[in-house]
């Protein structure tokens, strides 16, 4: 009985990550126990006791250890992306304040991990975060989310504000916060992030995801000797979405994004109203709409940026180059580039004629080549001097 007890202790997987001033005391009292049996008559449930009394201690520190059970708790957190990811905005996000966190392994990134709270089921949720700089490969169209710009109002992304180059995106249930940190001591270079928030969603939770999202990305930046310009503590993000009721005013009290576009000739074109977001110099993207009396989105109007600017133009393919547009091969579209500071990549700045789902329709019937020409000068124009950017470029 005895060198079973002690053959089991040795050959345990998990005997490895005890404390070796825990293990050797176990080992001398079972290995007693053996060589004392011989001079003195041990009573069979004395000893039975003990070596219960042994194995539970020996399984409540392999529990505490992380061992099995909790999945390593504050320590997996602490490894969790690569060691970088930022746990101040966790409880919020998640609702919860008991977390394990697991690498995802993804090779294609610098770092990817999920942290989920320790409910099961309906009532758990989680974070996933990828992590990647700009010069690697072009993620695939599911992370970026560029493959439905002509689909009404799919591809609004809000501004993060509070000094972030950051937006909020939503698709198929899902709350995403996108982050392009560009490295101010490595041109043409920045730390790219993606927080994707499964569970639910309100201004507090998504809050701690844009939290979570920008906060690990600066630590990854920095880590890795990219020095970023970081926002300020993010606060009140909010879970509206353009195209719901209430969310479309006249063109002529455009302020934020639309502003621009006070000046065309939108009305004529069949779309007298507009749905923006705030203007935001910060974030990697912008995005208008122009839309009709009956509430329904005519044309969308999208500036992209520096590494999402490159992530943009890489989900098209050759698509704009070659002079086709996102749907059916036709030419509904028009584009523009320009030159920003802090990065090679010129920005793109794009309108399209929209389609809806709901109707398999176009909400605009005709459309009108001249204004759509008209109204992204107008678009880029401003974009361009709002952020210093220069040498705005129509395509043909």
């Amino acid at each position: 009985m005895g060198r079973l007890a002690q053959d089991e202790l040795h050959t345990d997987e998990h005997a490895q990550d005890l404390p070796k001033n825990l293990v050797q005391p176990l080992v001398h009292i079972m290995t007693s126990w053996q060589t004392k049996s011989g001079s003195r008559q041990v009573h069979a449930g004395w000893y039975a006791g003990a070596c219960l009394l042994v194995l539970a201690l020996v399984g409540a520190l392999l529990y505490g250890s992380g061992a099995f059970g909790s999945g390593g708790g504050e320590e997996s957190l602490d490894r969790a992306c690569g060691g970088s990811l930022a746990q101040g905005g966790l409880s919020e996000a998640l609702h919860a304040s008991d977390f394990r966190a697991e690498e995802e392994g993804d090779g294609d990134y610098l770092a990817a991990c999920r942290v989920r709270t320790q409910e099961s089921g309906p009532q758990g949720s989680s974070l996933e975060l990828k992590l990647r700089w700009s010069t690697a490969k072009a993620p695939a169209a599911t992370l970026t989310w560029y493959n439905a710009d002509y689909d009404g109002v799919r591809e609004q992304a809000a501004p993060l504000g509070h000094g972030w180059s950051g937006v909020l995106r939503y698709a198929g249930g899902t709350y995403q916060v996108m982050a392009a940190l560009d490295c101010v001591n490595q041109k043409d270079k920045a730390l790219v992030a993606y927080g994707d928030l499964l569970g639910t969603s309100n201004s507090t939770t998504l809050t701690g995801l844009g939290r979570v999202t920008t906060e690990t990305a600066e630590k990854a930046a920095e880590k890795d000797g990219c020095q970023v310009k970081a926002g300020e503590r993010l606060s009140g993000l909010s879970a509206a979405r353009l195209g719901a009721s209430g969310t479309a005013k006249p063109l002529a009290r455009a302020q934020g994004s639309c502003a621009a576009l006070r000046g065309t000739d939108a009305a004529a074109a069949g779309t007298p109203e507009v749905m923006e977001y705030p203007a935001d110099p910060d974030a990697p993207q912008t995005n208008c709409y122009l839309v009709t009396k009956a509430k329904k989105p005519g044309y969308g109007l999208y500036a992209y940026y520096g590494a999402a600017a490159k992530d943009f133009l890489a989900s098209e393919g050759d698509q704009m180059e070659k002079g086709y547009g996102p749907t059916h091969g036709d030419r509904d579209y028009a584009w523009a580039t320009a030159t920003c500071p802090h990065s090679a990549q010129r920005s793109v700045s794009v309108l399209y004629h929209l389609h809806d789902r709901d109707t398999d329709t176009y909400p605009v019937p005709h459309y009108s080549a001249s204004f759509a020409r008209d109204a992204l000068r107008a678009f880029a124009d401003h974009e361009a001097k709002q952020r210093g950017c220069t040498g705005v470029r129509l395509s043909a």
